[in-house]
Formats: C-alpha cells, sequence, structure tokens
C-alpha cells in the first residue's frame, strides 16, 4: 500500500469518526429534547457571551467640556433638562427594523459574426496551376475557400425581494472617544417548538435617536442584522452533519 493510499485511507476513517462523533451528540440532543419546547438562552451581558470584541473605529482629537462662568448650561449639551435618550453604557433604546431590499436584473447578450473568403485563378495560370495538383483535391476554378462562422448567446436575470418590520430593544454596550454609541440587541421568541432569534448591533450616533428613543436601522452604521429560527421545523429544513460533511469533501 502506497503512502498515498495509506493518507486517504486516514482522511476517510478521521471523516467517519467525526461524522460518526457529530451524528451521536446530535442524536443525544434531540432525544433529550423530545417533548420539550426549545429553551431560551439566559438573559446575560452582550459583553460576556463568546465571540464579542469591543469596537475600535478612528477617532477624532477629545475635545475637552468647556463650562462658562456663572452659567449653568454646558458648551455641547443637547437640552438644559435631562435627556430621556440613551447615552450611557447600560442605557436601552428602540430599533426600528425596517428593510425593504429589492434587485431586479435581466441581461442578455447576443453575438453573431459571418465571415468568408474565395481565392480563384482562371485562364492559362489557373489552368497551369491546378495541372499540377490533383483534381480530386483542388477545383479548377477556385482554389481556395474560406469560412467561418461565429454565435454567442448568453442570459442572466435576477430577482430577489427581501422585506423585514419589527422592533427590538438594543443596550448600548460601548461610547466611543467621539461620542457615537456601539447598540447591541437580541430578542427570542418561542411559538410552540419553534424559536426565532432577531440580533441588531451597530454604531449609533446620538443625534439620529429620536426624541421617543428610538433609531431607524437604516442609521446604524456597520449594521449587523441577523433574523433565523432553531427547533424541529429549522432541523428538518437543514441537511443532517453527515451529508454536509460529505458534500463539502467529496470531489464530485
Amino acid at each position: 500500500m502506497t503512502s498515498s493510499h495509506h493518507s486517504r485511507r486516514m482522511r476517510v476513517i478521521v471523516v467517519a469518526t467525526l461524522t460518526a462523533s457529530l451524528g451521536a451528540c446530535a442524536s443525544a440532543d434531540q432525544l433529550s429534547r423530545i417533548g420539550q419546547a426549545p429553551p431560551l438562552s439566559p438573559i446575560t451581558s452582550p459583553t460576556s457571551m463568546p465571540g464579542y470584541q469591543p469596537v475600535s473605529l478612528p477617532m477624532p482629537a477629545p475635545e475637552p467640556a468647556v463650562f462658562n462662568s456663572n452659567s449653568l448650561w454646558r458648551a455641547g449639551s443637547r437640552a438644559f433638562f435631562k435627556d430621556q435618550r440613551a447615552a450611557r453604557v447600560g442605557d436601552i433604546l428602540t430599533v426600528e427594523i425596517l428593510v425593504t431590499d429589492r434587485a431586479v436584473f435581466d441581461n442578455k447578450t447576443a453575438r453573431s459574426r459571418t465571415a468568408g473568403e474565395k481565392l480563384g485563378a482562371a485562364g492559362a495560370a489557373g489552368n497551369a496551376i491546378t495541372g499540377m495538383l490533383d483534381e480530386s483535391i483542388v477545383d479548377g476554378a477556385v482554389l481556395g475557400d474560406l469560412s467561418s462562422n461565429t454565435t454567442t448567446a448568453g442570459a442572466g436575470s435576477v430577482n430577489r425581494k427581501e422585506e423585514l418590520r419589527t422592533r427590538v430593544a438594543a443596550v448600548v454596550t460601548q461610547v466611543l472617544p467621539n461620542g457615537n454609541l456601539v447598540i447591541e440587541g437580541r430578542q427570542e421568541i418561542r411559538v410552540n417548538y419553534e424559536v426565532r432569534d432577531l440580533i441588531v448591533a451597530g454604531v449609533v450616533r446620538p443625534e439620529d435617536i429620536s426624541a421617543g428613543n428610538i433609531i431607524d436601522s437604516s442609521k446604524i452604521a456597520e449594521a449587523r442584522i441577523s433574523y433565523g429560527g432553531r427547533g424541529q421545523i429549522s432541523d428538518v429544513q437543514q441537511p443532517r452533519y453527515g451529508q454536509q460533511i460529505l458534500e463539502a469533501i467529496l470531489p464530485f
């Protein structure tokens, strides 16, 4: 047995072992949830979740607050009275998600080209030339006949429409040096045996937050919006782990 065959056999064994392990874990998890609804995630700080990273963006030079003598007004303040809009870490604001994207493309390309060339010789010169060649190969009247025909046709179309309308409360997780707020919100809704997850995150300006402490999703910079689900219906719609692994490694 060659080394290549041995390495290929080892890869097959490793893949089979991983597939069996994943299948066993998935089966055990499904068996433990038979007759029960999918559990909800515990309420915790977004900064303590795996994969959380503080946002770092280019910032202007910090400007110190300036107070005028014998004045209750602070330079740069948005209102004389207390502002109820989110401004500090831990404050909550409402994000109004409105996504109505639509793209329609219909492209068609057609190209055709025909070319022909003929070379002939008549009279004494033609007879002299053709006399030296085989008559079965060359016609006495036409010495050459070249022609070409090229046709190319292509068509493509895209018709996509996405619409999502909902609201979710988000928490301010970080205040950047220039005053912008980093927000993150998560919402879970369980209906029967299916859980719908809604996640929104990004950077917002305090000036874009309305007086009702609401901000539109189109005003969120570096927006990350995710809408999905998990449960019995989602499990049926997804291919099995073994099938996913085979589709990733099989060359055909």
